[in-house]
């Protein structure tokens, strides 16, 4: 079998190889020991489910940064909404709104805080469950059609101000939608290692695409697992169906092993 040297690491060139390498670092990535010092450890702070989808969603937002702050600034805005989230968005009165006005994280500031919290008040008064803001209305969901339509659906209430569109990205932009395809995995994906929730069931793991940030993309060229130049939408479609060829039922689960590849192991 060839092998190929990798910052001083042996690898096979083979499929096999390269398969059972990643699925190790799956193993050693996907566990809780994770959760603390990823943004994912914000919503598991909650038990409730739209506790869980809303803190998910805001985290998965304002993740850009270093993660110790995107945590912290987490917390702030968690604090400032009283420590339960749902319930604050729910039965809120405008004068409650006022301290929020105080919240900033690098380009998103008041004005798209108050829109979030619009936002959510009028899902959550006609839905369960925020997966339903993914799905198309014929229940056909695909990843370019669940994200492309809920951006729409979050930008369609009268007082959308322009402004915040940047905080919520689609396929149809070209955007990799990172953070967004980062809060599905999150939502969607099942098994008992403990870090990702799995409590949306019409959404399919194997539906996934993997979130494509700076860490994942760096390793997954290094690993030849990515071919085109640019990194976009297709790129991270191109990532993800060449994951599926090791698990087409989870090939999400390989942002672990990437993430932690790049981001612990600076490989």
């Amino acid at each position: 079998m060839n092998f190929s040297i990798i910052n001083n690491k042996t690898l096979p060139f083979g499929e096999q190889g390269i398969a059972a390498f990643l699925d190790a670092k799956v193993i050693q990535y996907n566990r809780p020991a994770f959760i603390p010092n990823d943004p994912v450890s914000i919503p598991h702070l909650f038990s409730k489910k739209q506790d869980i989808e809303i803190m998910g969603l805001w985290a998965a937002v304002l993740a850009w940064g270093q993660r110790v702050t995107i945590i912290n600034k987490c917390h702030e805005l968690i604090a400032l909404m009283d420590g339960a989230p749902y319930d604050f968005i729910i039965n809120h009165q405008e004068t409650d709104l006022k301290k929020l006005l105080q919240f900033k994280h690098r380009t998103f500031n008041d004005i798209d805080t108050l829109y979030f919290i619009s936002f959510f008040r009028h899902h959550y008064t006609n839905h369960e469950s925020l997966e339903s803001a993914f799905m198309p209305t014929d229940g056909n969901y695909s990843p370019f059609r669940g994200l492309g339509g809920f951006r729409d659906y979050f930008m369609s209430l009268p007082d959308f101000p322009n402004r915040t569109k940047k905080h919520i990205s689609s396929p149809s932009q070209n955007s990799t939608c990172k953070r967004l395809n980062m809060f599905l995995r999150w939502m969607v994906r099942k098994d008992d290692c403990g870090v990702d929730f799995g409590i949306w069931n019409q959404i399919k793991p194997a539906d996934l695409i993997c979130p494509c940030d700076l860490h994942v993309d760096r390793v997954a060229r290094k690993l030849n697992l990515i071919t085109r130049k640019q990194t976009d939408w297709q790129t991270a479609v191109e990532l993800t169906d060449r994951l599926r060829e090791f698990d087409p039922l989870d090939p999400v689960k390989y942002d672990f092993a990437l993430f932690g590849l790049g981001i612990e192991e600076k490989f």
